[in-house]
């Protein structure tokens, strides 16, 4: 507290000067002072572009607010359509723990917005994806993308990678499965679109493929697993139940072993030829595809001992700016995998040949038209299937075990959470 002492004016001042003191003034003609902007006026220039974001909705889905008090996951986050200088520095997205992949992706796109970033989204959220990624942002082709309606705490992974979708109808991004028929006189392969697919449906394609299909007055037909003789399988089940992808056809009221009966629908004369083809000789000229996605045009080679990849000669807008494609054979011992990867329109589709080299499983992927490559993809599978190749093997058991250790990660990062 403190006391002010009153006294008394000793000076005397006209009304004129003690008007002075107080003058009205006039601000609204002031000019505008020149100098720094404040935090408020930032904040006011860039409402309208928060207000005209297209994915405002997903932004309830933001969890930095949220720490400490709901459940949060935190994600570093490539995305591949910026440019490569920028694409190598992950965005982290904090997301409640209880969105789900389809809402991590829209929150993705709202802050890929709000923060400036080009090139411009698509403004529909199913236009993206989200795939496992490796921590220096290489996106991990070998698994499909997550399940857009699971839970992301579903997942135990830290890394993630934004990938667009093509827009063309019948696009899928998928491995490619062949389900191998093994029959009295030879076998098939069956093409599936996915491990969805019932037993049913494979057994009427197995059949379908064969000449004197299945009719109500002729023979009955059953499907046993190749390791599991006299067993039949359960046609109302899925593929993906089976934990295998060979299985035997056998006829009803009869087992493995016994001599074939006139009755017995033969193999189909196309099935025939193309296994037996399939070892001869075929080249096709189609177009590689490298890192950077700029294509080369080559000629590959394919028979039962050997696949070749031989550059055309002609390449001078190819080889301008890019270093020559060096030719490359590969023993068929060493081929691991031929998937199709993509198929935008009957004029183009992608497909990846897998082999090992040096100790390594290296992936090569090549596109044409579909009809081109999803015969070169049947050739190579059916030379796959009648060889017994240690490569391949080993490829498919590093591949079930990496999926193990994934799946049991997440398992565990959802027992923790849990507790």
């Amino acid at each position: 507290c403190k006391n002010v002492q009153w006294k008394d004016r000793t000076s005397s001042q006209s009304v004129e000067d003690l008007g002075s003191l107080f003058e009205k003034r006039d601000y609204k003609d002031r000019l505008r002072t020149l100098g720094t902007k404040s935090t408020l006026s930032l904040r006011l220039e860039q409402c309208p572009q928060q207000l005209n974001n297209p994915f405002n909705e997903y932004s309830k889905f933001d969890g930095k607010g949220h720490i400490g008090t709901t459940a949060t996951k935190k994600i570093d986050v490539y995305l591949s359509m910026q440019m490569t200088q920028e694409k190598v520095h992950p965005m982290t997205v904090v997301t409640i723990a209880n969105a789900r992949v389809h809402d991590l992706i829209g929150l993705i796109c709202w802050q890929y917005t709000g923060e400036g970033r080009e090139p411009k989204l698509n403004e529909n959220v199913d236009a993206y994806c989200l795939h496992i990624a490796e921590d220096d942002g290489e996106v991990d082709t070998d698994f499909p993308p997550l399940d857009s309606n699971e839970p992301i705490h579903k997942f135990g992974f830290s890394t993630l990678a934004l990938v667009e979708k093509y827009s063309s109808p019948g696009l899928t991004s998928r491995q490619s499965l062949f389900v191998r028929i093994n029959a009295a006189h030879g076998f098939s392969l069956i093409p599936v679109d996915s491990l969805k697919v019932t037993m049913k449906e494979i057994l009427q394609k197995a059949l379908k493929k064969r000449k004197g299909s299945q009719k109500g007055s002729g023979p009955m037909y059953r499907l046993e697993k190749q390791m599991e003789p006299n067993v039949a399988v359960d046609l109302d089940s899925t593929l993906e139940n089976q934990n295998t992808l060979e299985f035997c056809l056998v006829r009803e009221n009869s087992s493995r072993g016994e001599e074939s009966s006139e009755e017995d629908p033969p193999i189909d004369i196309t099935s025939v030829q193309d296994m037996l083809s399939s070892h001869h000789y075929k080249s096709f000229k189609i177009s590689m595809i490298h890192k950077l996605r700029f294509t080369t045009d080559v000629q590959l080679g394919v028979s039962g001992e050997k696949v070749e990849i031989d550059p055309v000669t002609n390449q001078k807008a190819s080889t301008k700016f890019w270093i020559r494609q060096k030719p490359i054979s590969i023993d068929s011992d060493l081929l691991c995998a031929c998937d199709l990867v993509e198929e935008r329109s009957p004029s183009h589709a992608i497909f990846k040949l897998t082999y090992l080299s040096n100790h390594d499983y290296k992936p090569l992927y090549f596109e044409s038209d579909a009809a081109t490559v999803n015969e070169i993809v049947l050739k190579v599978n059916y030379i796959l299937e009648s060889r017994a190749s240690t490569s391949r093997a080993d490829y498919y058991a590093q591949k079930q075990r990496k999926l193990s250790r994934r799946t049991s990660f997440s398992f565990q990062k959802e027992k923790k959470t849990g507790q």
